[in-house]
């Protein structure tokens, strides 16, 4: 039994982290650069202080028994994910904002006629809603260089007659081959064709609604003309499946903001900054350098970067919310979305242009592609490690960490405490332990199998879809994610009461070293009960954009008169402050930016009326592009911890629909 006076003791070095963390770290800036070096470089220390001493003082003699094997695999999946996380602490110790370029550049081309710029909305199986509003967007763009095609991979005649319409180019292929890569390819061949192909070419999913200063902003940091893509960040103006199923949707940020917002900034500082995807612009010289999107993996926006550099183009970033969309609403989407990154990365590892093939990446490239490598390859291992080891003890007695208690809190607790408030400090505060954690457990068994695919059989793996939109006003029990979560809770629950209750003596005891045991697996149930929570999807409305308030006039029959506008979408408003009015009324509401709309009062309540409106072909594209194309704020950018335990507690004592 370990003593009282012991702990408070071994607790020093963790106490002495957090108060230099919260002394010190709030004096600077996280753009401070010698500062934020010297932070990382400390996690970097405090991580390898503790590894060697996970070494040198825990780890059994090896030998051939259960207890060895345990302990020496556990150690190296620990020793595996440090590496990364090492690597992943050196990038982050350099930060890039080019804010200030994009302003300095704007119009770059002079008197010369401005660059032409093709933005494709690439689809296969999204509503007409959510398409309706990304083509309207786009075309909202005050850009004047600029055309809007569709390539539709699933030859729908009713969005060719939505593109006509509307307005813009059209496009289909007769086969599927290659998947949105293909797609994507089919179009470019079609444009090379043209008299006039573009000079840039942006690439949007068809969820995603660019903003109105989207084309020209990315368009500025291409006046260097070694730059051949520019990405800027994704935002999503839905709660994604952790922030709706656990109702902390205004307390906790998506799970994507801490990638987008900091460390693509971070990768763009050392010049390894990659395509997304969706969100992006590149130059037609490059994409045609390289022979258009390379095929060879399920992400073919990783790949894409690695080929331009090898080509001799740069990928920047732009660190500036110039896009929205629809993030993954169901947990299944969520797992699918995140699997196929992994296999992809996979893929690349194992094609031509990995980091352990001879190619023309450059060094940093390299290790750029082992840390992305390692983050998938151990992060979910170890996290499935992290919740099964446990259970070996408390059912068989082996022990994969045997280490006292006072070890842990000296050697692992100040790494623990300081790496996470450095997060924290450059993130402005958007990581917390248990729900980073959740995001990790759920699917980790499918992440853990995409690993093993991609390298063992990197060919031949179909493009799996993200699924948008659809009926989400039914509870789902999402069993097949939930089940695998569920048993490894009972088990642990059962393997705790058992044996305290029982006070069964294993041959192998861990003396103090129980309580390292009894810390972990009470963590381990925090997260699994959280996650498990997840995989129960609760009903979510249709997302309703909202608008800020503002004065409208009303055309009445016996007259004029001034309300405030509350809410919109493009059949329906909301007015408060206005003049009496009464259900079935005619009237025309001016509305900012669309013009006087016809409308019919739908109903009266205390708050205000309901309006119906009757817009035409115009004012309803209006509409939506005022609705989606402004900059405005972007979800929960920082985490309200007691509207966390207040929303998860709502969650959990409501009964599910």
């Amino acid at each position: 039994m370990f003593a009282l006076d012991d702990i408070v003791v071994s607790l020093g070095p963790a106490l002495l982290a957090l108060g230099v963390a919260m002394a010190v770290l709030p004096m600077f800036r996280p753009h401070t650069q010698p500062v934020r070096m010297l932070v990382f470089a400390t996690v970097i220390l405090l991580g390898w202080r503790y590894i060697v001493w996970r070494f040198d003082e825990t780890i059994p003699e090896f030998d051939f028994s259960i207890d060895a094997w345990v302990a020496w695999l556990f150690f190296a999946l620990e020793a595996m994910t440090l590496v990364s996380s090492t690597i992943s602490a050196v990038i982050m110790s350099r930060t890039l904002d080019r804010r200030r370029e994009a302003d300095a550049h704007l119009s770059w081309w002079g008197k010369a006629a401005p660059p032409r710029v093709d933005i494709l909305i690439a689809t296969y199986n999204e509503e007409a809603s959510i398409l309706e509003r990304t083509i309207v967007g786009a075309m909202a763009s005050n850009y004047p260089a600029l055309r809007v095609r569709v390539l539709d991979d699933k030859r729908r005649p009713w969005l060719r007659e939505m593109c006509e319409r509307l307005g813009v180019h059209y496009h289909t292929r007769p086969d599927n081959n290659h998947a949105k890569a293909g797609n994507i390819n089919a179009c470019l061949a079609t444009l090379r064709a043209l008299p006039d192909p573009p000079d840039f070419i942006s690439i949007l999913d068809a969820d995603f609604v660019p903003h109105v200063d989207f084309v020209p902003r990315a368009l500025a940091l291409f006046h260097d003309p070694t730059v051949g893509l520019v990405q800027t960040p994704q935002h999503f103006f839905n709660p994604d499946p952790i922030q709706h199923n656990l109702g902390i949707d205004k307390s906790y940020p998506d799970e994507q903001r801490f990638f987008f917002d900091h460390l693509q900034a971070c990768r763009d500082a050392w010049g390894i900054a990659f395509c997304c995807g969706t969100s992006s612009m590149m130059r037609w010289k490059g994409i045609e350098a390289i022979g258009g999107f390379p095929t060879d993996s399920v992400t073919e926006d990783f790949l894409i970067t690695l080929r331009l550099q090898e080509a001799g183009w740069r990928t920047v970033y732009l660190n500036e919310p110039l896009t929205e969309g629809l993030a993954p609403e169901g947990v299944v989407e969520y797992v699918v979305q995140r699997t196929r990154w992994c296999l992809g990365l996979i893929q690349i590892v194992r094609g031509p242009s990995g980091p352990f093939t001879r190619n023309r990446l450059r060094p940093i490239d390299r290790l750029s592609l082992t840390d992305a490598f390692l983050f998938w390859s151990t992060t979910y291992v170890f996290r499935l490690a992290c919740l099964l080891i446990p259970l070996l003890y408390w059912y068989t007695g082996i022990t994969a960490v045997n280490a006292p208690l006072s070890g842990i809190l000296v050697y692992f607790g100040p790494f623990y405490i300081f790496s996470m408030a450095a997060l924290r400090w450059i993130s402005g505060g958007v990581m917390l332990p248990v729900l980073q954690d959740v995001s990790q457990v759920i699917g980790a068994e499918q992440m853990v199998r995409a690993v093993w695919t991609g390298l063992v059989r990197p060919h031949g793996q179909p493009f799996k879809v993200t699924d948008k939109g659809g009926d989400r006003t039914k509870t789902i029990v999402q069993w097949g994610l939930l089940r695998p979560l569920a048993i490894i809770f009972v088990l642990t629950l059962v393997g705790v009461f058992f044996t305290s209750a029982t006070d069964i003596e294993f041959e192998r005891d861990a003396g103090d070293g129980k309580w390292v045991v009894l810390f972990w697996t009470i963590y381990n149930l925090a997260v699994l009960l959280v996650a498990m929570a997840v995989c129960i999807e609760i009903p979510r409305a249709k997302t309703v954009p909202t608008i800020a308030p503002e004065r409208s006039r009303l055309r009445l029959a016996d007259g004029e008169a001034s309300a405030w506008l509350v809410r919109l979408t493009p059949l329906e408003a909301w007015i408060r402050g206005g003049p009496k009015v009464k259900e079935g009324m005619t009237l025309g509401i001016e509305i900012e930016g669309v013009g006087v709309v016809a409308a019919k009062v739908a109903h009266i309540r205390s708050r205000g009326a309901a309006i119906a409106l009757q817009p035409s072909e115009d004012q309803r594209q209006r509409i939506v592009a005022k609705l989606h194309t402004k900059a405005g704020k972007h979800g929960t950018l920082r985490i309200d911890v007691g509207g966390i335990a207040s929303g998860f507690w709502r969650r959990m004592v409501r009964p599910i629909p």
